[in-house]
């Protein structure tokens, strides 16, 4: 694969530091969260993977309703990345809630969910390797 574009940041300290941009649009406190016995006073994570996917895949089903001649323009993706225990170190879990307009029939919506989870580069990246679960609301 030729990139086309590539994202760049540094985090130091891990969980309890701090995440930068190369190009300074990013520059926040990372903190464990209190349910995993943090501070709760910074980001974490799983709060910027869940960010990144439900933008990623709100694109991704924009591109495949356009390409469908639907207007998905009003669908709101909502991720939720839950981490926990697997084996000997942590694992990833992902629900993804796909709100889509209440003009779009339920089979059609269905279709272009299940088409954005195949172009969608997050969904790509995870497949067989985290749990995704697919809920359209």
């Amino acid at each position: 694969m030729d990139a086309l574009y590539t994202a760049v940041a540094t985090a130091t300290h891990g969980r309890e530091g701090r995440a930068v941009t190369n190009d300074g649009k990013i520059d926040l406190a990372l903190a464990m969260p209190v349910e995993l016995g943090g501070n709760g006073q910074g980001t974490n994570p799983e709060q910027l993977f869940a960010a990144g996917y439900a933008a990623c895949f709100g694109s991704a089903l924009g591109l495949v309703g356009r390409a469908a001649k639907v207007d998905v323009s009003d669908a709101a993706v909502t991720a939720e990345v839950g981490i926990g225990k697997q084996g000997e170190g942590f694992g990833l879990k992902v629900t993804l809630r796909v709100e889509l307009p209440d003009t779009l029939d339920e089979a059609t919506g269905r279709k272009l969910v299940e088409q954005a989870h195949q172009v969608c580069p997050y969904s790509n990246a995870t497949r067989g390797n985290i749990e995704v679960d697919l809920v359209i609301e």
